[in-house]
């Protein structure tokens, strides 16, 4: 009872009060807690979703996002990225982060000119006096996927550092980069936080990927979250070891650029080493300029095509504002109409468009000029070969994609098949064709017992969805899909 006395002892005047206090401090702790939540959003997202881009014609028919993640230990590295859902089932299809080569190529370059669902219209008659057109790829590899094309590392693109430190990068760095983006991405996207996940990209990216693959998986074993679902890899022609440079001479032998006396020769006096020559190896220097004057005309990254002497100094002339857009723009098109890579200078006019930078919520004053691809980068190579890494991520059960267009001389599919041999697993379903619409030849591939399947595409070069877009989709969906080629 005196429990009970002790309960009656407050007035009701102090009963309300001190309810009233409760209440106050309920309130308060609220608002607290949605001021702690919506700070949180806002120091993960900066991003918003794009209806119209300039150069296309009506509202874009798929779901484009595109903003800035803040990263670094002092977040002071802003990274852009391209955001595409999958035209297919986007709950459950794979989330894919791509990334292109360089380093310092703009996810630009892949979303347009490669496995994106945007291309330039090459039908247009571009006269460098309004904005390049835009149409849609038929074969845009977000029919099955999501795919996040980001501008890494810092300086790529319209990625950019908010200091002199924070503009300095390297292999390392920009691998610690792209995980916190990852991870801050799919907090702010948690929709996606249990959709399989892939890494992707092609050329240098061979040796990003690798390691970041391996560094992710370090993290989710050390319970780092958000744990981010992991399945696999996929690149195409990936510089993967210095020794891919080793094999552009018996590639070029194979296809018929020098003649098999000097390539004879060549692996005489050079014994097979063609990138660090001793000076005072006087044969060996004599016949890699005999090599050199019979690809003087091939185009290295795609072999069909002659080399284009002209094109990257125009480039440079427009880029440094020497040149304007439109000077003599029909003429240097009619010049170098036989390049395949003219439509490039579509992309460097159509991004430094200032109606083109507001459709993509581009941060005024953060990039005077946009390059496709920023090869001044202060970047350290930190990394050199991927051999081992791919060792650890087969050991691991990762599935991989290991994809060559056949006429890429820079980095063949002879220096692939090298890298793969020497992981040394056994071969589960050898060397044979893959074929689109039926009898068609689209290439020649080979699986291993670590789930890692190589691929060549027949008539591709160096980014192979640039030059067959039909049979790499079809590759890439079947794989994805995990059905055989």
């Amino acid at each position: 009872m005196r429990f009970m006395a002790r309960r009656r002892l407050p007035s009701s005047n102090s009963t309300q009060s001190l309810d009233f206090s409760y209440l106050f401090f309920f309130l308060l702790l609220l608002l607290l807690l949605l001021l702690e939540a919506s700070s949180l959003h806002l120091a993960l997202s900066d991003s918003e979703i794009i209806d119209f881009l300039p150069g296309f014609r009506g509202p874009l028919p798929f779901h484009l996002e595109t903003g800035y993640v803040g990263v670094g230990e002092l977040e002071d590295v802003e990274l852009f990225y391209y955001f595409v859902k999958s035209e297919r089932n986007p709950e459950r299809d794979p989330l894919m982060l791509w990334l292109n080569g360089g380093p310092g190529c703009s996810g630009w370059s892949g979303l347009v000119y490669e496995i994106g669902p945007l291309k330039y219209d090459n039908d247009d008659q571009y006269n460098g006096s309004s904005v390049p057109g835009l149409v849609l790829n038929p074969y845009s590899w977000t029919k099955v996927s999501n795919i996040i094309f980001i501008d890494s590392p810092v300086g790529t693109g319209f990625s950019y550092g908010r200091t002199v430190v924070a503009s300095q990068t390297g292999l390392f760095k920009q691998v610690h980069n792209l995980l916190h983006f990852l991870r801050k991405w799919l907090l702010d996207h948690p929709d996606f936080k249990s959709n399989p996940v892939y890494l992707a990209g092609d050329s240098y990216s061979g040796i990003p990927i690798p390691v970041l693959a391996q560094q992710i998986t370090i993290e989710n074993e050390g319970g780092v979250t958000p744990p981010i679902n992991l399945q696999g890899y996929v690149l195409g022609n990936p510089f993967t070891d210095p020794s891919d440079l080793d094999y552009g001479i018996p590639y070029a032998h194979g296809m018929a650029l020098i003649s098999d006396e000097l390539y004879e020769s060549l692996k005489k006096n050079c014994r097979g080493k063609y990138k660090s020559i001793d000076p005072s190896n006087k044969k060996c220097l004599k016949d890699m300029q005999a090599y050199e004057k019979c690809i003087s005309g091939i185009h290295l990254l795609y072999t069909l095509s002659p080399r284009c002497t002209n094109e990257s100094l125009v480039l440079e002339e427009i880029i440094n504002g020497r040149r304007s857009l439109s000077q003599d723009f029909e003429s240097f098109l009619d010049a170098e109409s036989h390049c395949s890579e003219h439509e490039l200078l579509l992309s460097l006019y159509w991004a430094n468009d200032p109606s083109v930078r507001r459709a993509l919520g581009i941060r005024e004053g953060t990039k005077v000029k946009w390059y496709r691809c920023n090869f001044d980068l202060p970047y350290s190579r930190d990394v050199w070969s991927t051999i081992q890494y791919h060792f650890n991520l087969s050991s691991k059960g990762y599935r991989s994609l290991i994809y060559s267009g056949d006429h890429d001389l820079r980095v063949n599919f002879l220096a692939t098949q090298a890298w793969i041999r020497s992981l040394n697993f056994p071969i589960v379903d050898d060397w044979r064709p893959w074929f689109v619409k039926g009898q068609i030849t689209a290439g020649y591939t080979k699986s291993y017992s670590n789930r890692m399947t190589f691929a060549t595409v027949k008539g591709a070069g160096h980014t192979a969805p640039q030059y067959k877009p039909k049979e790499c989709f079809a590759m890439f969906k079947r794989w994805i899909d995990h059905q055989p080629l």
